[in-house]
């Protein structure tokens, strides 16, 4: 999938602009993180991706196709959007139901969602729980259920808004291999998070936003050895990162095998 976003502007009712100009192109498969401070418009811009907020002023286009010739409903087959708050997306009895409420709405065969269903509880961690209700599981499997709901309608794109809050170890560890997973299946991952640790070890590829605008674009190595772009949007290295940066490591290092 190829998304094509041209001076992309949006603003509020009150006037206030939330997007100031945005023009990238997103395609591949390699995961990538969207990363800035609160109020930089990483939410606004990703909802833009599949419709769920249209443009004031600009264009975006998806394999060449406007967004604004479908609706949103449309749109989410292709690019799946994980809200950062679970109650805001659940809805259904049981997880089960949760899980197989999008394949039945794109008319997915019973065997097919069934497959789906196996494969994809496993991956979340959710196979034990398909008959609990969803508001009786833990903040955790909450996010999972609703990370699986969207990766059971096998989007080309998946957006993950915060994945890592509230998560523990375990959760993370749960995560890398999700957004791996997807990468093998040729998905795309779009990550919004404040967790730089998270980012380093999950994402080569990162997006820097500030004030409505992508201030750089750019590899891991870039973007954390770029101190007045860490400095605008307000963004600081991993402390495993800090520590190399302080004895003088020419390049950055994001784990302690890169001491050695």
């Amino acid at each position: 999938m190829k998304i094509e976003i041209k001076n992309l502007i949006h603003r509020y009712s009150s006037g206030d602009i939330a997007l100031n100009g945005i023009s990238t192109v997103i395609e591949g498969t390699e995961p990538i993180a969207i990363i800035g401070q609160n109020g930089a418009g990483k939410t606004t811009f990703v909802k833009h991706l599949n419709g769920l907020l249209r443009p004031t002023e600009g264009e975006l286009l998806i394999n060449g196709e406007n967004i604004e010739k479908h609706t949103t409903a449309f749109w989410s087959r292709k690019i799946g959007y994980v809200f950062q708050n679970p109650d805001n997306q659940l809805f259904l009895e049981s997880v089960r139901k949760e899980f197989e409420f999008g394949p039945k709405q794109q008319g997915i065969s019973k065997r097919e969602i069934n497959e789906r269903l196996e494969k994809i509880s496993d991956l979340v961690g959710l196979t034990d729980k398909l008959s609990v209700h969803p508001f009786d599981l833990n903040a955790t499997e909450k996010k999972f259920c609703t990370i699986g709901s969207i990766l059971m309608m096998n989007p080309e794109v998946i957006i993950l808004d915060e994945p890592t809050c509230g998560q523990d170890i375990m959760g993370n560890q749960r995560l890398t291999k999700i957004i791996a997973a997807l990468q093998s299946n040729n998905q795309l991952c779009l990550t919004i998070t404040h967790d730089m640790k998270f980012v380093v070890k999950n994402f080569d590829q990162i997006v820097v936003m500030s004030k409505g605008k992508i201030l750089k674009r750019d590899t891991k190595e870039i973007i954390f050895s770029t101190p007045d772009i860490l400095k605008a949007s307000h963004i600081s290295p991993p402390p495993i990162t800090r520590v190399g940066q302080k004895l003088g490591f020419s390049q950055p290092v994001f784990n302690k095998d890169e001491f050695q």
